[in-house]
């Protein structure tokens, strides 16, 4: 198994002199560092762990001022060597590097009590009881504290055992989302191209792949990998990994970046999540609070919504809250993160992402039991809870694993046969819902579709867009097309061309609308050739427009008349009548101008330049310049109707 042992402490308590001691390995890499003598950034190396395994170690600076670099480096670590010098005890940064170790979860720690050959036992004593009073109620609660010295090499063998036993201790399953590294290092290697460096969270990478860069949705293929400093084919999570990556000529990647397995693909500038606050925020945290946000190796300005009724979270309490970010970031359920105040002088809380893809929440909406159900339970109870709780109606199976942080095949094993999920598909396309979305759904385009038919009798259903956007759910239009080939399957709905109706419901024609329909066919047969248009119908049938237009579709939905154009209908028989002149003239004759048709039907221009489109619409006429021909098709098809 792999480990990362990290280090917290306050500036000039030994950290980086302490790495050298049980590693040999300087980690104050920079020009500047050596001059001042203070570690500004990260800083790594590796510790041999004496049974042939090797722990990659993670140095953070502990000056107030790099508590950004440190916050870049804590993540992803097993176990945290805190030191806290002998002559000085407890610190300010000793403090807030407490917090972040507690907010981050990292559950095993050693205190390292440093520069013990300066001090005495009595000394030391003290500063082991402060330590405990520092831990009380957080993880690091009756963590083992040891006094060493690296000057002298007091108690660094028996750190090295203890350090040993604490990370076999140590049952931790190995992750079950794709590869993710947070990038803490970046740079152009002059002949190779990118290389990047971080703690890999899930996952395992070869040479050879393809992986994503997020924030930016950069593609790269892995050149090459090294760990420890030693060329691999395959490395994975729990390691420092160093990638080797080809790509885009104008790549930028940097610290906060991710690169990810390229079925990771959804960031976010807004996710819910569960929030504790430490005693030194001393104010606690407001409503809208400007913030700083970290999260793995990045930084973001954000604001703080406290969700529900509450307007502020005092120190030492928790709540459910929603981070709104400026920029976006890559954030999957589970990730540990960081509050610092907008000004960068100290940490107020942290806690856990619930729902990285969160809409905007409303302040009367009832969120405490729905963010409970996001933030705890087996992969199908938050299956469930995630499907219920999304905007959308439905969603694809990517938006489910990546919620999850988890692998495609693992989701797609079990979700069909989830007792309260439910897949809508058809041919090639699936997406899930809940049940009880489901139902809510069925009933609601019931419900539409009854008080249709009871406002518009004669109209034979409702147009499907029309339909889609009376519902409550955002559907997308291909999604609704699955919604509606399922509900035609339930024999719930029926469906002809583009209207929809309860498949129980029929046309209950009374006595006056048939009269009307006859009515209209009696006007519209009396000018066979120059039928009057909707407005004078409406005049000599004595009916209002609303209502002409539903018997009209009737009779178009019985073929007994043709909409030639818009207000223009024709009875059927006449442009059946008609479509035979046109053709017997085009099989002899080959072509057709306007005016000779005109001449044909002893009509006006107006009628027959309306019947000649919609011949052209109809795939029976080809319009060529000024003249119309019979498509081949109808060719064929009169040919074909003469045997």
């Amino acid at each position: 198994m792999p480990y990362i042992i990290g280090t917290a402490g306050h500036i000039d308590h030994g950290k980086t002199s302490l790495i050298k001691a049980l590693t040999g390995e300087d980690t104050d890499r920079l020009k500047e560092e050596k001059e001042r003598g203070i570690s500004i950034d990260l800083g790594f190396a590796q510790l041999d762990l004496g049974d042939g395994n090797l722990a990659g170690v993670v140095d953070v600076p502990g000056h107030e001022r790099f508590i950004k670099n440190m916050l870049a480096g804590a993540h992803g670590i097993d176990l945290v060597l805190f030191t806290v010098a002998a002559d000085d005890g407890v610190m300010p940064q000793t403090e807030e590097h407490l917090d972040i170790v507690h907010l981050l979860g990292i559950k095993v720690a050693i205190f390292v009590i440093t520069k013990a050959d300066l001090v005495s036992q009595a000394r030391i004593a003290e500063v082991e009881e402060e330590i405990n009073i520092l831990t009380l109620g957080t993880v690091l609660e009756d963590s083992p504290i040891i006094a060493v010295s690296s000057a002298t090499g007091q108690g660094l063998s028996e750190l090295k055992q203890l350090v040993s036993q604490s990370l076999k201790s140590i049952d931790r399953p190995a992750p079950s989302g794709y590869f993710r590294l947070p990038v803490d290092r970046a740079f152009v290697l002059q002949g190779h191209g990118v290389v990047v460096t971080g703690t890999a969270r899930s996952g395992e990478i070869r040479t050879g792949d393809r992986v994503r860069c997020l924030p930016g949705e950069q593609i790269f293929r892995v050149r090459s990998l090294q760990v420890h400093g030693e060329s691999v084919e395959l490395a994975g999570w729990g390691q420092r990994v160093a990638l080797n990556l080809t790509g885009p000529d104008t790549a930028e990647v940097a610290r906060g970046h991710v690169i990810c397995h390229e079925k990771i693909s959804l960031t976010s500038d807004r996710f819910d999540a569960y929030l504790e606050v430490r005693p030194a925020a001393r104010k606690g945290i407001k409503n809208h609070q400007n913030v700083r946000v970290h999260l793995g190796t990045a930084e973001r300005l954000g604001k703080v919504i406290i969700l529900g009724e509450r307007d502020h979270i005092e120190p030492k309490q928790s709540a459910y809250c929603q981070l709104t970010l400026t920029e976006p970031i890559l954030a999957l359920r589970g990730d540990h993160f960081i509050l610092r105040d907008e000004t960068a002088q100290r940490t107020l809380a942290g806690g856990m992402v619930i729902n990285p893809w969160a809409r905007r929440h409303k302040r009367s909406d009832d969120l405490r039991g729905k963010l409970e159900r996001l933030h705890r339970g087996d992969i199908t109870q938050l299956t469930e809870a995630f499907l219920e709780e999304s905007e959308a109606f439905a969603l694809p199976l990517e938006s489910i694993y990546q919620f999850l942080d988890c692998r495609e095949e693992l989701i797609r094993s079990s979700i069909d046969i989830m007792k309260n999920v439910r897949a809508v598909s058809a041919e090639s396309e699936k997406v899930y819902t809940t049940e009880p979305k489901w139902q809510r759904l069925k009933e609601q385009i019931s419900r539409i579709l009854k008080d249709f038919h009871a406002t518009h009798p004669l109209v034979p259903g409702m147009d499907m867009e029309e339909l889609r956007g009376k519902l409550a759910y955002e559907l997308s239009p291909k999604v609704f097309r699955l919604v509606i080939d399922g509900l035609i399957g339930e024999r719930l709905i029926a469906k002809e061309e583009n209207l929809l109706r309860l498949a129980q419901h029929k046309l209950q024609l009374g006595g006056q609308d048939k009269l009307l329909m006859e009515r209209i066919k009696k006007i519209l047969a009396e000018h066979e050739m120059a039928p009057p248009e909707l407005k004078q119908i409406e005049k000599d049938a004595a009916v209002p427009r609303a209502k002409l237009a539903e018997v009209l579709r009737l009779l178009e939905r019985e073929r007994s008349v043709v909409k030639v154009a818009t207000d223009l209908y024709f009875l059927t028989s006449c442009v059946d009548k008609v479509k035979n002149v046109l053709c017997q003239h085009l099989a002899e004759q080959g072509e057709i101008s306007a005016a000779t048709f005109r001449d044909l039907l002893g009509s006006s221009r107006k009628y027959t330049i309306a019947l000649l489109e919609h011949f052209d619409r109809e795939g029976v006429t080809l319009r060529v310049g000024d003249v119309r021909r019979l498509k081949a098709a109808s060719v064929t098809e009169k040919r074909g109707s003469a045997h």
